[in-house]
């Protein structure tokens, strides 16, 4: 360290570091003197209550702010480390609520998958849950975690919901593809329950975005058919079995050829909420010619 040169003509400054040291040095002497000594008893007393004991108050009120600063930091440090353990415990809250509301929601689809189970009894059915599905809004074409393994076959029925969802178009040894019924390149011959008059239902994905697809070659020559009726795969058809819901007439338009009638179908499945399937373990039965 260089020594302190006064160079001619500069005023003599002493670095603030040495005075903040000097002043200290003073200040500790001061206080053992006046606790270890008697030199400022007496006439001198009163000089040291002006001098010293505002040092020590000073280093007093000092001692108690650092005091307080430090127990303010462990609190800190305390509400930090609740904080984080907090912010563990919601996040695994969040979590188990999110697992408990998924499992609510499958319970759900399982309890209507039994009901509609039920109400048709006659076929043989597996459960399949939807693991892919072709790009697009809507499920009109997916895979399901079912295949040739598990018995399942080309054409057969596809159900869901209340209702029929499709047919079964491709399969591998652990997976089958599904084409759905508002599919473009889809038709499936029905007809209205109330009075058995045939129809042709025909997927559309553009009408389907007003949640309906159409029908066509409705011959209903009494005029009995309505809004609301209720249709049905046909007996006739090569590749639904019979029965099966598809949705209900929301409207019916006069051909112009006077003869046959077409219009919207409602379809009984939604289409845009599909996570599990029941699929018919068998296929219609076509007799040889």
């Amino acid at each position: 360290m260089s020594p302190i040169v006064k160079r001619k003509g500069e005023k003599f400054t002493l670095p603030s570091k040495y005075l903040l040291f000097i002043l200290t040095i003073l200040c500790t002497g001061m206080v053992l003197l006046t606790f270890n000594t008697t030199v400022f008893s007496g006439p001198l007393s009163a000089v040291a209550g002006y001098t010293v004991v505002p040092f020590e108050e000073g280093i007093s009120v000092v001692g108690s702010w650092l005091a307080n600063r430090s127990e303010e930091l462990v609190q800190i440090r305390d509400l930090i480390a609740e904080n984080e353990k907090l912010k563990r415990q919601v996040d695994e809250l969040t979590i188990e609520n999110t697992r408990l509301q998924q499992d609510r929601y499958e319970l759900t689809n399982l309890r209507e998958l039994y009901k509609l189970d039920a109400q048709y009894d006659e076929y043989e059915k597996t459960g399949a849950r939807i693991i892919a599905r072709d790009s697009g809004n809507w499920f009109h074409s997916f895979v399901i975690n079912k295949g040739s393994k598990d018995g399942i076959a080309v054409n057969m029925n596809v159900m869901a919901g209340s209702g029929l969802v499709g047919r079964v178009v491709d399969v591998g040894p652990n997976w089958a593809k599904v084409k759905a019924i508002i599919a473009d390149d889809s038709n499936v011959s029905a007809m209205v329950l109330s009075s058995s008059d045939n129809m042709i239902v025909s997927g559309n994905l553009k009408r389907y975005a007003s949640g309906v697809i159409e029908f066509g070659l409705l011959v209903d020559s009494d005029n009995v058919v309505m809004e609301g009726d209720k249709i049905v795969t046909s007996n006739i058809s090569d590749i639904y079995l019979p029965g099966i819901l598809v949705g209900y007439i929301s409207k019916i338009n006069q051909d112009p050829n006077n003869l046959t009638k077409s219009g919207d179908i409602t379809p009984a499945v939604d289409f845009e909420h599909l996570e599990e399937v029941l699929v018919i373990m068998q296929l219609k039965q076509i007799p040889d010619e």
